[in-house]
C-alpha cells in the first residue's frame, strides 16, 4: 500500500493533522518535516533495520515516527518509565544498536548510538519510501506480561491497517473527528491513534502528562470528540469536572480500555452526557477488537460489547472444544504474525488461525462478551474457580475504597485463598470483610486485606496483579 503520510498529504495537505500544546502542524507540513528527520536520522549512517525510540506525546516524538516510517524502518517503542535494566533487556532482545530519546531522557543505556532529538546532525536528502508492504513490521511493543522477560510483539501495516478499518466501520470515526491522545505512544491504544489519523485524516491533538482538570478544560474548550481512557483515568475526569458542567458538543465517545467501568461512574458520566464506549484489545490484536455501543451500556453493565466487523471470537474450554465459558479465542486481520525473535511462541497459543488470549469469558444470550479475568490470574480455592475481576469490581462501589487488586496466595486447607492490598480512608479488615460478605458468596471475599505502599501500574494504566504478589510479604495487613 502507498506511504500513508505521503498519501494523505495528496488527499488533505492544508487539514490540521497534529497538535500539541505548542503548535499544531498541517499534513503536508507533517510530511516536509518528517522528511527532513528522515534526512537527519539517515546522516547518522545506522544500517539497522529497527531503531528504537523513547518518547512522550509530543509533536516532536510524534515527528520521529513518521520520520522513521519514512526510512521504512522499524520502531521499537520503548516505554520510557522502565529502569534501565529493563529497557537494556529490550534493546538487547531487539537486537537495537541506535535509540532515539526525547531531550529529557537522560539515562545512559547499553547501546551503540544513543541520540537526542535535537542533536541529530545536519540532514542529508532522502526519498521517503513510496510503499508500505503489508506485512512490513512497522512497530514493536513488548507486553507488560507476569514475569521478567517481556515478548516482543510484532505488528504490521496491515494489522493497523484493518484496525483503522474496523474502527471506522463500527465505531463511526471521520475525518471530522478529533482524538485527545494523552494514552502514551509508546502503547498500542495511543500508536493506533496515530496509525488511523493518517488513514482517515483527522486530528490528533497530544497531551504529555494526564492531568484531570487540564483535560477537562481541553475537552471543554476544544472540539475534540473521542478520548481513550482506562478507568482509572475515566475516574479521575469525572471527578474533576465541576457539576453542570459538560464537554464540547462535538464530544462524542470515552473509549474505554484496560477493564470495565462501575455502575457509580456510569451515573457519573450520564449526569454529564459523556457516552462511553467500553472495549476490549491487546497489544497483540493491534488495539481494540471488541466494542460495547453507549446505547446498550445500561442493559449490558460489565460487558465489553461485541466482535468489530473483522473480528470473529469463540468460546472454549481447556481441551479446544465450545464452551458456555472459558478461554477467549480470536481470529482477526489485526492479530499480530508473531513474537520477535521467538518465532514458536504465538504457534503455542495458536490454533487453525484462531489465538488464544488466554483470557476468561463469555457470551450472553444476545451475544454480549463478558471477561471474567485472566486464565492465569484465576484462583481456584477448595474446587472454586474465582476471578480477581469480579471481586474488584463489586468493591469499586465501596466507600471510603480508592483501589483494591486481589491476588492469590497458596492455603494448605483450601489450595489457594483470595487476598486484597487496597488504598482509602477509614479502611479497616472489618468493613471490607463486611462488605464482600453482603455482596459476594463467601468463599470469593477475601481473607486478608494489606494496605499498598505504592500502585503498580503499567504505561496504560492497568494494575500490574504480579508485582503485587512479589511485594505482598513486605505489606502491612489492616486489622
Amino acid at each position: 500500500m502507498e506511504n500513508w503520510l505521503t498519501k494523505r498529504a495528496r488527499l488533505t495537505p492544508n487539514r490540521v493533522a497534529v497538535a500539541d500544546e505548542k503548535k499544531q502542524m498541517t499534513f503536508s507540513q507533517v510530511a516536509n518535516e518528517a522528511a527532513n528527520i528522515a534526512g537527519k536520522i539517515a546522516a547518522l549512517g545506522n544500517k539497522n533495520d529497527r531503531v528504537a525510540l523513547i518518547m512522550t506525546n509530543n509533536i516532536q516524538g510524534y515527528l520521529v515516527i513518521m520520520a522513521l516510517q519514512q526510512l521504512g524502518k522499524t520502531i521499537v517503542f520503548i516505554n520510557r518509565r522502565l529502569s534501565v535494566a529493563e529497557v537494556n533487556y529490550q534493546l538487547a532482545d531487539a537486537a537495537i544498536t541506535l535509540v532515539l530519546t526525547d531531550d529529557n531522557y537522560d539515562k545512559k543505556l547499553m547501546v551503540t548510538q544513543q541520540i537526542k532529538f535535537t542533536e541529530l546532525p545536519e540532514s542529508k536528502r532522502v526519498v521517503p519510501v513510496a510503499e508500505y508492504p503489508e506485512d512490513f513490521v512497522t512497530s514493536v511493543m513488548y507486553t507488560s506480561g507476569t514475569t521478567n522477560h517481556p515478548k516482543g510483539v510484532m505488528q504490521t501495516y496491515h494489522n493497523h491497517f484493518m484496525s483503522a478499518v474496523g474502527n471506522a466501520l463500527n465505531i463511526g470515526l471521520t475525518a471530522e473527528d478529533t482524538w485527545l491522545a494523552v494514552v502514551p505512544i509508546f502503547h498500542i491504544s495511543g500508536f493506533s491513534i496515530l496509525m488511523r489519523s493518517l488513514i482517515y485524516g483527522m486530528r490528533v491533538v497530544l497531551v504529555e502528562k494526564f492531568d484531570a482538570p487540564k483535560i477537562n478544560q481541553v475537552l471543554i474548550q476544544d472540539a475534540i470528540t473521542t478520548m481513550s481512557v482506562v478507568p482509572v483515568m475515566l475516574k479521575q475526569l469525572l471527578a474533576a469536572l465541576p457539576k453542570n458542567v459538560n464537554y464540547n458538543d462535538k464530544f462524542r465517545a470515552m473509549l474505554l480500555g484496560g477493564g470495565p467501568t462501575d455502575r457509580v461512574t456510569l451515573q457519573e458520566a450520564q449526569a454529564h452526557h459523556v457516552p462511553i464506549i467500553q472495549s476490549y484489545g491487546m497489544t497483540e490484536t493491534a488495539s481494540q477488537v471488541v466494542a460495547l455501543d453507549p446505547t446498550d451500556i445500561h442493559d449490558k453493565l460489565g460487558s465489553v460489547g461485541k466482535p468489530l466487523f473483522p473480528v470473529a471470537i469463540e468460546i472454549r474450554d481447556q481441551s479446544g472444544h465450545a464452551a458456555q465459558i472459558g478461554n477467549i479465542w480470536i481470529k482477526s486481520p489485526t492479530l499480530t504474525i508473531g513474537y520477535l525473535n521467538q518465532p514458536a511462541k504465538l504457534s503455542e497459543n495458536m490454533q487453525s488461525s484462531w489465538f488464544n488470549t488466554e483470557d476468561f469469558g463469555y457470551f450472553d444470550a444476545d451475544g454480549f462478551l463478558y471477561i471474567e479475568g485472566r486464565a492465569g490470574d484465576m484462583i481456584s480455592s477448595g474446587g472454586e474457580n474465582i476471578f480477581p475481576d469480579e471481586i474488584e469490581a463489586t468493591y469499586a462501589k465501596m466507600s471510603g475504597l480508592d483501589d483494591m487488586v486481589v491476588i492469590g496466595v497458596p492455603d494448605k486447607l483450601w489450595g489457594a485463598i483470595p487476598v486484597a492490598v487496597v488504598t482509602g480512608v477509614n479502611l479497616s479488615a472489618d468493613k471490607l470483610r463486611q462488605y464482600g460478605r453482603d455482596k459476594l458468596a463467601h468463599y470469593k471475599v477475601p481473607k486478608h486485606f494489606y494496605i499498598a505502599k505504592t500502585w503498580y501500574r503499567t504505561a496504560s494504566g492497568k494494575t500490574q496483579r504480579h508485582r503485587f504478589v512479589a511485594a505482598l510479604s513486605e505489606l502491612k495487613e489492616l486489622k
